[in-house]
């Protein structure tokens, strides 16, 4: 057998052993993030500067497996305007519904992985991300060889919480994550509680309606509350709770300032959305005051000054929410004018 016959048999068997042995390598890293899964509650792993050296830093792309990581600081879930309690529970739902929907043994289970690293116990990790502001989620895929290269989820997408997280992930990966299952509002032993509770007081409440001697009899009750329904309409409140919309979010560009009106018809803050449903209360309880109660005053003096009063309070407030609707979206609403006026 010649030299080069010996060489060549030789190179070939030792890029075959360095391949099965990086095959093996991976193989056994995607083992020990299914484990580590499999033993974490929610499904979000727990990375620190170690574990994230191991899994990501340590081994060459392309890797069979992406990351999705969640930024945490311990030392913040105290700043209501930062959010990272919520966000942090709202991640752990999405990363529950997408092992819900991958089944254990199934191709997409191994090729997407939610972790999470925490800020005190890992500052290396968040330097090699270049990450300085939370909240913050970073989607490493495969093919990513610079971890600050790799995909960032915008700050604006936060707002809608899983829902957003969800989309990004599936956008990003092609991966189907699946519905995600909220937990019951009221458990199934407070229901029971509050179902008794009726059942007990019902002869009661049923005794003084019948006698007329109930707050649901209350005319001004009535009054409160068809109030406090025009203004849940019209601030866009149920939007708020639906979506989980903050009042107000930290500026990115001086995260010591507070934003809370949001440019873009995309999102709408809760303050923005009070706001404007302030000014469309006051223009409704004037109407109603003018058609109402106006009308029975018998000074004609006192009904044309409060009249102009009203006129002009209304034309301000609608002219505020144009203003704003035209900073939000764009498109600038106009009054028409004939052309004979130009």
């Amino acid at each position: 057998m010649s030299i080069s016959l010996l060489l060549t048999l030789f190179l070939t068997l030792t890029l075959s052993s360095l391949l099965s042995t990086t095959s093996e390598s991976e193989s056994d890293l995607v083992s020990d993030l299914l484990t580590l899964q499999s033993q974490s509650k929610s499904g979000v792993i727990h990375l620190n500067d170690q574990t994230l050296t191991r899994f990501l830093t340590k081994t060459s792309p392309p890797r069979s497996y992406s990351l999705l990581i969640f930024f945490d600081a311990i030392q913040l879930h105290d700043k209501s305007e930062l959010h990272l309690k919520e966000l942090r529970s709202e991640f752990e739902l999405v990363a529950s519904a997408f092992i819900t929907n991958n089944v254990e043994g199934s191709p997409a289970r191994s090729k997407l992985f939610f972790c999470y690293i925490e800020f005190k116990e890992s500052q290396s990790s968040f330097s090699l991300f270049s990450v300085n502001s939370l909240p913050h989620i970073r989607l490493v895929v495969g093919n990513v060889r610079s971890l600050k290269d790799s995909e960032a989820m915008d700050q604006g997408d936060f707002s809608r919480m899983a829902e957003s997280m969800l989309e990004f992930v599936e956008t990003k990966t092609r991966l189907s994550v699946g519905v995600i299952q909220r937990p019951a509002a009221v458990s199934k032993k407070q229901m029971g509680f509050l179902v008794v509770a009726l059942l007990v007081s019902a002869p009661f409440f049923v005794k003084r309606l019948l006698d007329g001697d109930t707050l649901l009899t209350d005319s001004k009750l009535w009054l409160v509350f068809a109030v406090f329904v025009y203004f849940f309409s019209v601030s866009g409140a149920m939007h708020n709770i639906i979506r989980k919309m903050p009042m107000f979010l930290a500026d990115r560009n001086d995260p010591s300032r507070i934003t809370f009106f949001y440019q873009g018809s995309g999102m709408q803050l809760g303050a923005e959305g009070f706001a404007v449903g302030f000014l469309y209360t006051i223009v409704g309880l004037l109407l109603a005051f003018v058609t109402h109660i106006l009308v029975r005053v018998k000074s004609t003096k006192a009904q044309r000054g409060f009249l102009m009063f009203a006129l002009l309070v209304s034309f301000w407030a609608v002219k505020k929410v144009v203003y704003l609707d035209n900073w939000k979206t764009g498109y600038g609403i106009h009054a028409y004018w004939p052309t004979s006026w130009k």
